[in-house]
């Protein structure tokens, strides 16, 4: 008689959960070691895990509802990736460069001083294009706001004249957001950066009806890291999301003594050091400012169509006008020409060196966003393109915004566009001539090119 021929099983099948657990452990190893070594569109961080404070920077009370509504990011890799220095080695190289550098911007650009009905002078559409031109016209005084008072209180404002680091500045308005602690901060990070949250009446009042400040202290209130200081708005625009501008464009005039800055909007929550993220995106790329790319647009033009069509903007009139303005005045649509890699940013979060070129930008766009709205994505590339001299700009992917940074969702709509004191409670129509090849419009040659035609 034959032998009858089995098949012998490896010991650890005969257990059905460890022959499922092995399975995994390998699966798990493969897809760690293909992320990591062989899918070329990873995002890879080198950085430090030891080096982050771990606990809590702050704890909330439950009714405040400081990480409700987080947005959901769809990119779990990047095309190009950002490496992080060593925590500790960035930060030195931070500090001595700091040290050993001689920032001249707000001492070598001179600004226009004076009284006026509005905070930023409210300057004519020719006299604020006559200030672009900087490189032929060394010397002269630029407007850029402050011409009415900044309300805050003296101890604030000589507060953030002794920051001369890293500044880390946003605002809420109307209590619009909630306030978020930053994630991932080295070991000596809060008592190195200087954090500034600008905040309303509203929204004070809110913070102290959460017993997240006190209600009796007149002068320093802080919140985890981020030191509250209190505007009053009732000194500036009857439009919140103008005044958020100021500090998000001025930041230069509020802290004079800064080298760098990070603006984040307060719907955002840093997850990577102010240390690393200057170093990296600004210092080592040898840039004066660094911004994302706009995750769908690269076209100023595609912006507008978007504002008027989603009512971000309620004057759509006046959007035509600002639009014809900077056609009229330049603007041409992005092509592979420029040395930029899109003409549209996210601006929630900006990271700027101080230099003479930054603030002279951060100045001329503030100019346009009173002149026409604050919706910054506008005029950003009409500013960036026309001026001189020229801003060295990192406009990163927006894989890399998601990989820095948490969006969450705003906790009211937004009053710039919703307040009855302030807007038409429907929104303007523009004529039938916006943003359409009409023989009047001033766009004509722009939306062409845009469109990939050419004219006869």
């Amino acid at each position: 008689m034959g032998i009858r021929a089995t098949s012998s099983k490896p010991l650890f099948c005969y257990s059905k959960l460890l022959c499922i657990s092995v399975i995994y452990l390998f699966t798990s190893l493969f897809l760690v070691l293909y992320t990591s070594f062989i899918s070329p569109t990873n995002c890879l961080f080198r950085y430090s895990p030891n080096d982050p404070i771990q606990t809590p920077l702050f704890l909330y009370n439950s009714s405040y509802g400081e990480l409700k509504h987080a947005l959901p990011t769809f990119r779990s890799s990047c095309n190009s990736p950002v490496y992080f220095s060593d925590y500790w080695n960035a930060l030195k190289e931070m500090n001595e460069f700091s040290e050993n550098s001689t920032f001249l911007g707000s001492r070598n650009l001179r600004y226009i001083q004076g009284n006026a009905d509005s905070f930023g002078g409210n300057f004519s559409i020719k006299k604020r294009f006559s200030y672009f031109d900087h490189r032929r016209h060394d010397g002269i005084e630029v407007p850029c706001g402050f011409f009415k008072r900044f309300p805050i209180i003296k101890f604030d404002r000589i507060s953030m004249e002794n920051c001369k680091g890293i500044v880390v500045i946003s605002a809420i308005f109307n209590d619009h957001d909630k306030i978020r602690q930053p994630k991932g901060l080295g070991k000596d990070t809060p008592n190195s950066v200087c954090f500034y949250m600008f905040v309303d009446d509203v929204t004070l009042k809110g913070l102290q009806y959460h017993n997240l400040i006190s209600t009796t202290s007149s002068e320093e209130n802080s919140v985890g890291v981020w030191r509250i200081v209190k505007v009053e708005k009732e000194n500036l625009y009857e439009n919140s999301a103008m005044n958020g501008v100021i500090p998000k464009y001025l930041v230069h005039r509020l802290f004079p003594n800064s080298k760098y800055s990070i603006w984040i909007d307060a719907k955002i929550q840093l997850v990577v050091d102010p240390f690393l993220l200057i170093h990296s995106l600004v210092v080592m790329e040898d840039v004066d400012m660094a911004i994302s790319r706009h995750p769908f647009y690269v076209h100023t033009m595609e912006e507008a169509m978007a504002t008027a069509r989603w009512k971000k903007w309620w004057d759509v009139d006046g959007l035509m006008r600002q639009m014809e303005t900077y056609c009229d005045n330049g603007l041409q649509p992005w092509s592979p020409e420029k040395p930029y890699p899109s003409d549209v940013p996210d601006s929630a979060i900006i990271l700027r060196k101080h230099s003479v070129v930054t603030n002279l930008f951060s100045c001329l766009l503030f100019n346009e966003l009173e002149g026409f709205n604050p919706r910054d994505q506008l005029p950003f590339a009409y500013v960036r393109d026309l001026m001189d001299p020229k801003l060295k700009l990192n406009m990163f992917d927006v894989e890399v915004f998601e990989q820095v940074a948490v969006e969450y969702r705003h906790s009211h709509k937004n009053d710039g566009v919703s307040n009855p004191k302030v807007m038409p409670k429907k929104t303007k129509r523009a004529n039938s001539k916006f943003l359409v090849n009409g023989t009047s419009s001033k766009c004509d040659s722009y939306l062409l090119k845009m469109w990939g035609e050419s004219q006869d």
